[in-house]
């Protein structure tokens, strides 16, 4: 795909937040996006603004089958998309206190089992293709754990670990796979936090620099790059000093 070329994305998790940003800056660009999450009046509403450049398709990434009929919806209208950007995600802080296996549960099966579910659907029309895209939006918070978010993290740097593992692979068959890797983003998933967020942006800002990334070839996308930057910092420290610095992020006891 040559650079300034209009494209067909696959978006999962295009309902709100840096999804429905996403949606609006690659439309603007001049591609064509069908788009998809569970609620389908949303995404019906998001189509109507642009109905020869957007087709809604409601899917749910903890749904196998769900998914596999959306693919089938969005080839059968549209054909093969070019990229398929897994942006499906779930958050929830939680401290030692409130520890709940339940929890980590739920959001691996929506950040991770559903990228999963997501590579399973595309993978083999991209390989008998030989070309195609697939990208997920991990977070900075899967580089090294933090305090609060070990069930997002986790998740997030499982996420992470498969792209990094699959991408050689997928290569020899002409498929890129790469990782979208955002900071703080004003979202409703983010306004869940009660700590200060360094460097947090608002979706367009986020959804404008994913774009351009996209129209690249990297593995890895950055939004903000700053903030990006300075968690790839911290990934590089001894324990000692890391744990010296996410010490001093605790609440206080009893807070």
């Amino acid at each position: 795909m040559t650079a300034g070329q209009a494209r067909t994305y696959w978006l999962i998790g295009a309902s709100s937040g840096i999804g429905a940003a996403l949606v609006d800056r690659l439309v603007a660009g001049g591609h064509r996006v069908a788009i998809s999450a569970r609620r389908q009046s949303v995404l019906d509403e998001r189509a109507a603004r642009d109905p020869d450049r957007v087709l809604a398709i409601s899917a749910d990434v903890t749904d196998p089958d769900s998914l596999a009929r959306a693919w089938d919806g969005v080839v059968g209208q549209w054909g093969m998309p070019d990229s398929v950007i897994l942006n499906a995600g779930d958050y929830e802080p939680m401290g030692l206190d409130d520890f709940d296996p339940a929890l980590f549960e739920r959001l691996v099966r929506v950040n991770f089992l559903g990228a999963v579910n997501g590579i399973q659907v595309v993978k083999d029309g991209f390989m008998r293709r030989g070309a195609g895209e697939i990208v997920l939006t991990a977070s900075v918070a899967g580089y090294r754990g933090l305090p609060y978010a070990s069930p997002y993290g986790a998740s997030k740097a499982a996420m992470i670990n498969l792209a990094e593992s699959l991408r050689p692979e997928f290569a020899r068959h002409g498929v890129a796979i790469r990782v979208i890797n955002p900071g703080f983003v004003r979202t409703a998933l983010t306004d869940k936090n009660d700590f200060p967020m360094p460097g947090r942006i608002e979706p367009d800002q986020a959804a404008r620099r994913i774009a351009k990334g996209l129209a690249g070839s990297g593995f890895e996308i950055l939004a903000p790059r700053g903030f990006g930057f300075v968690m790839k910092l911290l990934r590089l420290l001894p324990y000692r000093l890391y744990f010296a610095i996410t010490r001093r992020m605790l609440r206080e006891s009893g807070a």
